[in-house]
C-alpha cells in the first residue's frame, strides 16, 4: 500500500516538471530577478532540457528525477534570496511552489544516489535569510 501511494506520489511530481520548466523560463526574463539568480535558473533548464545528463532522460520517470531535484533546489534557493512573491507571480502550476518546491527536492533526494545528490547540490548553494523557513533538503546524507 505504502509502495502505491508513493509510486503514485512520484508520478504526481513528475508530471509538474514541465510547470517547473516554464516557470524557471519566466524567472529568467523577469528583472527583478538578480542575474546571479538567472543565470543558475537557466543552468537548472538547460540541464533537464539536455537528454544526456547524470541520469540520462531516456531512462522513463528515473531519468527526470535528477532533473526534478535541480530545478526544486534552485527555485528553493531563489525563494531565499529574492522576493517570494516573484517566484510565486509566475507559477501556473497548483498549490504553493514553495511546499512544492520543498516536497519535490526531498522526495527525489530519497530516490537519487547519494553520489549524484551530492554532485548536483554541491552546484546550487542554498542561502538563508533571517526568518526564512528551514532549507528542507539534506545534501550530505
Amino acid at each position: 500500500m505504502a509502495t502505491l501511494k508513493f509510486r503514485r506520489r512520484l508520478k504526481n511530481v513528475l508530471l509538474f516538471i514541465p510547470n517547473l520548466v516554464l516557470l524557471c523560463a519566466r524567472l529568467m526574463v523577469d528583472s527583478r530577478v538578480p542575474a546571479k539568480e538567472r543565470a543558475l535558473v537557466a543552468g537548472a533548464v538547460l540541464y533537464a532540457v539536455i537528454p544526456l545528463d547524470l541520469i540520462p532522460d531516456l531512462i522513463p520517470f528515473v531519468g527526470q528525477i535528477d532533473d526534478l531535484y535541480l530545478i526544486a533546489l534552485t527555485i528553493l534557493r531563489l525563494m531565499t534570496v529574492s522576493e517570494p512573491a516573484v517566484v510565486r507571480e509566475h507559477w501556473d502550476g497548483g498549490g504553493d511552489i514553495l511546499e512544492f518546491a520543498g516536497a519535490a527536492a526531498l522526495l527525489a533526494a530519497k530516490l537519487l544516489p547519494a553520489p549524484i545528490r551530492r554532485v548536483l547540490s554541491a552546484r546550487i548553494e542554498i542561502e538563508r535569510k533571517e526568518g526564512s523557513l528551514p532549507l528542507l533538503v539534506d545534501s550530505k546524507k
